[in-house]
């Protein structure tokens, strides 16, 4: 049986900073993205994000398993990886994974965040503005579901996928931290 790795040293770096005008923003990560800066946006709120090595393994493997999985299940999907979602002036987000089930849509249904370093709760306010569905964040070895309730335009934590419901979250979360892929494959379909 394979395990987790005792916590991977990180080497991101994460700020914000408020009152920056969407013009600001636009500016800004037109100098910061090619240098590898992850940029996200709530009405005047900037976050900007280096990302680790850790970050960039975790987020791998789990789109390479879920797309595996989907595949597997013939589920008709359109995967958007660092795809930004914006509602100019209100809110934009780069999510690590991001899905279209059944048709392309301008808004995904489902986004997937790997929180190393951040804040969990300003990037759901920043999904909520935009209306994804659907929010999972890998954090501290778990996979946590979010759907969007339309009536409030807050998400509520659940057990399991809407989109995908007979995915075991648990064994994924689990397989993504394995360094190599071969294994993270063997940890999954166990």
């Amino acid at each position: 049986m394979f395990q987790a790795p005792s916590k991977l040293p990180s080497t991101e770096q994460y700020f914000t900073h408020s009152v920056i005008t969407w013009e600001e923003f636009k500016t800004i990560q037109t100098v910061l993205a090619p240098q590898g800066v992850r940029m996200s946006y709530l009405q005047g709120e900037v976050e900007l994000l280096t990302v680790s090595d850790l970050h960039g393994m975790i987020s791998g493997n789990l789109g390479y398993l879920l797309e595996m999985y989907m595949l597997e299940h013939l589920v008709r999907f359109i995967g958007l990886e660092d795809f930004s979602i914006e509602i100019p002036a209100i809110a934009s987000a780069q999510a690590d994974k991001a899905y279209c089930f059944d048709e392309r849509k301008s808004i995904p249904d489902l986004a997937i965040e790997v929180v190393i370093t951040g804040e969990r709760e300003t990037k759901l306010k920043r999904y909520a503005a935009l209306h994804v569905s659907e929010v999972w964040f890998w954090m501290d070895d778990e996979i946590r579901t979010y759907q969007l309730d339309e009536n409030s335009h807050e998400y509520n934590r659940t057990s399991q996928s809407a989109w995908l419901p007979d995915i075991d979250l648990q064994r994924l979360a689990l397989a993504v931290t394995q360094e190599f892929r071969a294994d993270a494959i063997k940890v999954f379909g166990q």
